[in-house]
């Protein structure tokens, strides 16, 4: 595991999460650096936190469920708030919810109930300073994510397809609050919660 981030790059933990601000144009960028992790990415409108990211209205509007370079992603009042501008993986979910302490409760029964990190409670504590309600966090977009359907419809999930380096970026088109994480589910990320690089290049820099 590589112990400093990339050049230019901050570096979250495994299993935690942090706030970006955005203003239009700026570029964030997700960096796997060890391979096989996933980061969680939510955002609301700075102007309007009501405005939010909807994965229906994209999954509609973009009229897929694979999101890669040239995707929109869509508010929940039908307007573009991010534009994928890079993507080296090309394997990622817009599907599942972020994993939260239920998601322990009920898919790890190993667990027998104890506390667990959560992409959910990560995002909660992000966006909630900045007028978010926890009950306002929906389905987020799962970068690196290997979900998969049968021909039965039941979904699978798989190690992430991606390798140290593979980077995740998205333009903002609108002011944005952004919550992103290091993804706290073990089975997510082929048994092992590692960490996530992030960086904002700003429009015009």
């Amino acid at each position: 595991m590589t112990t400093d981030p990339a050049d230019g790059f901050s570096r979250l933990a495994p299993q935690t999460g942090t706030h970006v601000r955005l203003a239009p144009g700026d570029v964030l960028t997700l960096l796997d650096p060890t391979g096989v992790q996933v980061s969680d990415l939510y955002c609301v409108s700075a102007d309007d936190v009501a405005e939010r990211l909807s994965s229906g209205r994209s999954i509609d509007f973009e009229n897929t469920i694979s999101f890669t370079t040239g995707s929109r992603l869509w508010s929940n009042r039908s307007r573009p708030m991010m534009t994928v501008v890079e993507d080296t993986c090309g394997s990622h979910d817009f599907l599942l919810t972020p994993c939260s302490q239920q998601t322990f409760d009920i898919l790890y029964p190993d667990l027998e109930g104890a506390e667990h990190p959560s992409c959910f409670a990560n995002l909660v504590g992000a966006l909630e300073p900045h007028g978010v309600r926890r009950d306002d966090i929906g389905t987020t977009l799962n970068v690196f994510m290997n979900v998969w359907p049968d021909e039965s419809g039941e979904l699978h999930i798989d190690p992430p397809k991606s390798v140290a380096g593979d980077r995740f970026s998205v333009r903002a088109e609108m002011d944005l609050h952004v919550g992103i994480t290091a993804c706290s589910a073990e089975k997510s990320n082929g048994g092992v919660c590692k960490p996530i690089d992030w960086q904002v290049t700003r429009a015009g820099s």
